[in-house]
């Protein structure tokens, strides 16, 4: 006997009331994406279950697949077994048996099949004891048990889990839409994503990138930030816009200490004119308030005076701490403090304003038309189609 399934558990979407399937039918198709690689395997759903069939693959390499699959709040290996007494008790004692650390156990059974011959109190009592004639020092402790062995009889056939492995939670990306990610380079940017896929956001990315005075190395880290996400979700389309011209444009014509907030304004029109061409109804960044001169409230006050499109911020109340621990745990960290520097890190003024006025900005803005620059950016941007398995090389030509 051996495990033949994985139980997948998703918590949050049976509270989605009559969209409830189209959550899980979302879920089942990201699940499907993710391990349609390992030969024979299959994703199923039953009332109220849904089961990947290992099909004779080691489960190892699958459950490290699904622990990031947005939507998922739990797993479980699991045998199938018919609606048999005897092959029941016999594939609880193998439950019991993967576990040699386990010295006391419960067991808990619900029978959703209601004509089964016996009640989930009198298959409690006979597991139980046939576990226990069977094995040496383990007993039951029914209140805080090494391990649970739980026992479902459904319609079709009886699930037997041990253990449980919890995973990412949240909703399944694609479930709340499209956002276009300010994507720097740095620590902020890609777990601003990360966590906007985890409410269910399928992201594009935009970068803004200042050749000579940023590097082909600065690109190719933002394309291997977008890589990394992908392994939570879908593939990422990166737009690459050309932003030499524009921003010296801007230190050129603006104020010096008002540049910084200007140029952020006009990321954020080349960003909802891309949005518009795409489809796309929000914006996410990773901007965290106070962390810098542009995050300060009335720098965001300014800024979003340009857009009426929504913008995503889930590092708004984090500490830099908090942040740094999410890209160390999702894997982007050490790929965000590589030196390579992205188009905020240049021209950067001495005395950037921290409480920029909307008047001043306006005035300011009202001497120089930057449309025709943002046009030509939006009109030169370069799409390149991220996936977790994309290879680029040095001419990046892995283009849509």
């Amino acid at each position: 006997m051996q495990y033949d399934h994985i139980l997948i558990r998703y918590g949050e979407l049976a509270l989605k009331g009559k969209n409830a399937k189209q959550f899980i039918l979302t879920l089942h198709d990201n699940i499907y994406q993710k391990v349609k690689e390992f030969e024979g395997v299959k994703v199923v759903r039953t009332q109220g279950r849904m089961f990947v069939l290992l099909n004779g693959n080691a489960p190892e390499p699958i459950i490290e697949k699904l622990q990031n699959v947005f939507g998922i709040h739990s797993l479980s290996l699991a045998v199938r077994v018919e609606n048999d007494v005897d092959a029941i008790k016999e594939a609880s004692l193998f439950a019991l048996q993967q576990e040699a650390d386990a010295k006391t156990f419960k067991m808990s059974v619900r029978r959703t099949k209601k004509d089964f011959p016996k009640r989930s109190s009198e298959m409690n009592h006979i597991l139980g004891s046939h576990l226990l004639t069977n094995t040496e020092r383990i007993t039951v402790d029914v209140h805080n048990p090494d391990l649970e062995i739980t026992v479902e009889i459904r319609k079709e056939a009886t699930y037997i889990t041990s253990g449980t492995i919890m995973c990412r939670g949240g909703l399944p990306v694609g479930t709340s839409g499209k956002s276009m990610l300010l994507l720097s380079g740095g620590i902020d940017s890609p777990v601003a994503g990360f966590l906007a896929m985890k409410r269910g956001v399928h992201l594009e990315a935009i970068h803004f990138h200042s050749p000579p005075f940023t590097s082909e190395r600065a690109k190719q880290k933002v394309l291997d930030l977008a890589k990394q996400l992908t392994k939570y979700g879908k593939s990422i389309n990166v737009h690459i816009v050309p932003f030499t011209k524009l921003q010296q444009e801007i230190f050129r014509e603006m104020p010096n200490d008002y540049a910084m907030t200007i140029m952020r304004r006009v990321m954020f029109r080349v960003s909802e004119e891309l949005c518009q061409r795409e489809g796309i109804l929000s914006l996410a960044t990773g901007e965290n308030l106070g962390q810098v001169a542009s995050q300060t409230m009335q720098s965001m006050h300014t800024i979003n005076e340009v857009t009426n499109y929504p913008i995503i911020r889930p590092l708004v109340a984090m500490d830099k701490g908090e942040v740094i621990q999410v890209a160390q745990d999702i894997g982007t960290y050490e790929t965000s403090i590589l030196p390579y520097e992205d188009c905020c890190t240049i021209f950067v003024p001495k005395s950037p304003k921290t409480k920029p006025k909307r008047d001043k900005v306006n005035f300011y803005e009202s001497k120089h038309d930057f449309t025709p620059s943002i046009q030509e950016a939006v009109d030169g941007i370069e799409t390149i189609k991220v996936t977790e398995k994309s290879l680029f090389n040095e001419d990046f030509t892995d283009l849509l």
